[in-house]
Parts: structure tokens; sequence; C-alpha cells
């Protein structure tokens, strides 16, 4: 009965309203209100202060919300481990995405699978193409989403999610930054900042010259965020993908311009891979779920 009454009053203060909580819990309205009464009574003090039509929490409320959303969320946790003790469940996920991504799509894939198979846990890494490659390719994990670099093998089931246009992230207060788009040989006297481990460099490095066709000199950070504060120190350019459009905010450190290739959008491909011999439900759930994100 207490940890109903728990999970009611969150509800009222989450909806910010007896009757859209009554409402969202599947109860009538003065029923949520005499449990939230009782609750109180119980503990001797008022969540609540009462004015007309509106309320507001009292410190002691305050206080009882927030140690209260993580005895719910521990026991959430608890019996998702019980359910799985009892099944004998040991299924889990394991999923590699490429860290040079600027879009959200994989992320909220992430969080909706989450939220729909709470049982199933997600374990995440990250890399470059090659590093994800090599993941998929021995087993450490059993998709990867990537960019496309190979023709497709026979051994993997390729989902393609998106062709997206490529952009590069450069400092605001660089001269290029005044550029609505640019081209790949207006950047050859610029440096590229690449993504990537000291094992992959020179891998990304021959890629990014010989197929996209940078001609300038190259230097590299572990993560996205490091490399943008190597683009906001104008230390150089940043390749990038996954972003919806380029933004001219001026209250923005940097800057997304198109990229392009003799006139024309310099774009790549992006795909799920797996193998074909790991197919199984979560895994082609998942997939299922990061291809509408990008629909």
């Amino acid at each position: 009965m207490l940890l109903r009454q728990i999970k009611y009053f969150q509800a009222v203060v989450e909806n910010r309203s007896f009757s859209s909580a009554a409402e969202a819990c599947h109860i009538s309205q003065s029923a949520i209100s005499q449990q939230i009464k009782a609750l109180e009574t119980h503990l001797g003090t008022t969540l609540f202060d009462r004015h007309n039509r509106t309320f507001s929490l009292t410190p002691q409320g305050e206080h009882f919300y927030k140690k209260s959303l993580v005895i719910t969320s521990d026991l959430a946790k608890l019996e998702q481990e019980t359910i799985r003790i009892a099944r004998g469940d040991n299924i889990q996920l394991r999923i590699g995405y490429l860290k040079s991504y600027g879009g959200s799509e994989f992320q909220d894939a992430a969080v909706a699978f989450s939220k729909q198979y709470p049982l199933t846990p997600l374990h995440v890494m990250n890399g470059n193409h090659e590093d994800l490659y090599d993941a998929l390719r021995t087993g450490q994990v059993d998709l990867v989403f990537n960019d496309q670099r190979r023709v497709f093998s026979g051994k993997y089931v390729n989902l393609e999610l998106a062709t997206t246009t490529c952009y590069i992230e450069i400092a605001a207060h660089h001269p290029l930054a005044k550029l609505t788009e640019i081209e790949i040989d207006d950047l050859k006297n610029t440096s590229c900042i690449l993504i990537a481990g000291k094992n992959q460099q020179q891998t990304e490095q021959t890629y990014y010259h010989e197929i996209v066709g940078f001609q300038g000199d190259f230097i590299f950070a572990d993560t996205l965020s490091d490399a943008r504060i190597m683009v906001a120190s104008q230390r150089g350019f940043l390749p990038i993908e996954g972003i919806k459009d380029s933004h001219h905010d001026s209250s923005s450190a940097i800057r997304h311009i198109p990229l392009l290739r003799n006139g024309s959008p310099v774009t790549k491909n992006y795909c799920a891979f797996w193998k074909k011999e790991n197919t199984g439900f979560h895994l082609e759930e998942f997939a299922r779920i990061l291809k509408n994100r990008f629909r």
C-alpha cells in the first residue's frame, strides 16, 4: 500500500496536477486525493501546500520526492534482476556506434529500446570505422552502427539507415566560417581534425586523404568533445555527419558548413551491421527502432 501511495505522489508531482495524475494512473481524482491524504497521515506531515486550485511541495515534500525516486528506481532494478534470475535469462545486447557521428538517432534508439525491453541490458562501446568493424568481426559486439566504406559482405546483415550530407565544423571566428558552403579544395591550407586512437590514426588519415580528398595536415582527438574544443580554438576543422542543417547562430562558437566536391554535396551512407548467424529477436528489435529514428 505504501509503495502504491508513493507512486501516486510521484505522479501528482510530475504531472503538476491531481486530475492529470489520476488520469495517468487510471484512477479517479478523488481516489488519488484520498491516497495522498493517507500517505500524509502515515508520515505525520503535509507534503503539499495547497492554494485553491494549485499546490506546491513543502520542504519535507521536496525531500520525500527526491528520496522516493531513488527507492522506486532501486525496486525496479531489483524486480528486473529477480525475474532474469528466475528465468535463467542472461540475454544482453552489445552495440557499437560511430563516435564521430554528430546526430542523436543512436542515443534516441538506445533510450527507446531500454524503455521497451528493460530486462535486456544494453552494453555500448564506441569507436571509429575500423574499431567497430574489428569488434563485430571478432564477436566483441552483436551489432554496430557504422559508416559504409566497404562493399557489403554476404556474411552480414547490412541494414541501410540513411545517406546524410557531410559537414565541417569550424570556429565561428575563422574566416572560412563566413561561407555557406565549402569545397574540399578550399580546405587544403587548414588542418583536418580526426577522431581516432593511436592505432587507427594512419587508417583514418589514409581514408580522409585518399577517399574523401582532404589535402592538408591531419591532427587527432580521442573524443568528439576533445575535437570540438580543438575546433573552437581554431586548430582546424572537423568533418562530421549526422547534422540536420547548417547553423549560423551568432552565439555559437562553432559553425556547421556543408561540404562540397566539385559543386555537389559530399554524402556518406550509414548502416547497421550484424552477423547473419547472430540474428535474434532483441537484435532485430534494436535495428528496427534505430531504423525508425532515421525515418
